[in-house]
């Protein structure tokens, strides 16, 4: 690939970090399934060490599959670097706990994934961090919840489940005047609908389970650091060894260095070639996922059994303009939620369904449902329930590329059962 041309997303997905004249001319990279690496000389291995080499050492620490990888979601998210973990959720904790320490607050909206809230709500609430929970689509209550304590501020760029879409662009710009860093789960636009970096954010996340690997056998998470806030500033006093060594990827080195090494959060090299695989189609992907879900979204609003559909592509949802800008009219992305008469119809439906599956997961190939109340938040007291909008009759739909037919024919025999 020609690095010095700007090739287009459908082409980058593709080609981005391919380097066959360095894999004896396969288009796949290496399988580098190995816990450590042989070096020549002590003294090289000394250096190594120092970081003044960058070859690799010991798994935990680097791994040459990892390392395409990386260099794959830096390009498609325009960042600066990159470290591939193990999960979502380990690349979720190792980007906050590289920003706090005891004591410290930060801003995040209400509109999270339930493993996201637990750990922000529970874990870290155990080390006297606070978490400072905002509607996410509200800009002025965001910036009235920063404070002297205040490390970062935390959003979703769509919210899963609520599916609401915060102003990146402007929330970025709060954050910067208070002198704290932005990050954004990206998990469900994925860099082919935005690129939260070049709308301002600091630092993007995603779980490379869902959509980037696309097929239901990955597990993994990535934090892609856009190289471009200033941490010499004086709520950051702890980052200075780590810009004298790094500079603008002061954040992704603390991130690495204290935290992915010594967590041991190493993703498997397989897991990181399937992915790349699954990236090849991720374009095509999601152009279905995102028109089947809107012809979804649509044939639901028609069944008198459904009470209401929730996606930002309906032209009366409260973000379908944010949407519809910040994504620049590409799609709003391949999920939505529906609600029924009550919790026994939810169940009933799912119970019903005969091609669609029942999976606590999402972006898959696959159309899968799930129950949020009785599944995921079963363990979520009723107020935090109505927090985080989870309400009883509410059902998660992450629409596959399936013959939208099928998967409408299916929906609707499901609910004709209810009557």
């Amino acid at each position: 690939m020609n690095q010095k041309k700007k090739y287009r997303f459908h082409t980058q997905v593709i080609h981005a970090a391919q380097s066959p004249e360095d894999w004896e001319g396969a288009t796949l990279p290496p399988i580098f399934q190995t816990v450590s690496h042989q070096h020549a000389t002590a003294e090289n291995l000394t250096q190594t060490f120092a970081g003044k080499r960058d070859d690799h050492i010991y798994m935990r620490l680097t791994n040459p599959t990892n390392q395409v990888l990386e260099e794959k979601l830096t390009t498609l998210e325009g960042g600066l670097g990159a470290v591939v973990m193990a999960s979502g959720m380990a690349a979720i904790n190792n980007s906050c706990m590289a920003l706090l320490r005891a004591g410290d607050e930060f801003v995040t909206g209400n509109s999270l994934f339930v493993s996201t809230y637990n750990l922000f709500n529970g874990v870290f609430k155990k080390y006297g961090i606070t978490a400072r929970l905002v509607e996410s689509t509200d800009t002025a209550a965001i910036e009235k919840a920063i404070n002297s304590k205040t490390r970062f501020v935390y959003l979703e760029t769509i919210g899963n489940p609520k599916m609401d879409v915060p102003d990146i662009a402007q929330t970025a710009l709060i954050a910067h005047k208070h002198g704290v860093p932005l990050l954004v789960d990206h998990t469900l636009p994925t860099p082919y609908l935005c690129r939260p970096l070049e709308l301002g954010a600091d630092v993007v996340i995603h779980s490379t389970t869902k959509y980037l690997s696309g097929h239901g056998g990955v597990l993994g998470g990535a934090v892609i650091d856009g190289g471009n806030f200033d941490w010499s500033n004086e709520r950051f006093p702890d980052f200075k060894p780590f810009i004298d060594r790094k500079g603008p990827l002061a954040l992704l080195d603390k991130v690495w260095r204290e935290h992915h090494i010594n967590f041991g959060t190493t993703g498997a090299p397989l897991h990181a070639f399937l992915t790349m695989i699954g990236l090849d189609t991720l374009a095509l992907r999601m152009e279905q996922h995102m028109k089947n879900t809107m012809e979804v979204a649509r044939y639901l609003r028609e069944r008198p059994e459904v009470l209401w559909v929730n996606y930002p592509g309906l032209e009366d949802h409260p973000s379908h303009r944010i949407a519809l800008n910040q994504f620049g009219g590409k799609g709003f992305g391949g999920m939505l939620t529906f609600g029924l008469k009550d919790q026994t119809a939810c169940l009933q439906f799912i119970k019903n369904l005969q091609l669609i599956y029942h999976l606590a997961n999402l972006g898959d190939c696959k159309t899968m449902v799930i129950h949020p109340y009785s599944s995921q938040y079963f363990a979520q007291d009723e107020p935090t329930r109505e927090k985080l909008s989870i309400p009883a009759n509410m059902i998660r739909f992450s629409t596959g590329i399936e013959a939208i037919e099928d998967i409408c024919e299916d929906i609707g025999q499901a609910l004709d059962s209810l009557s």
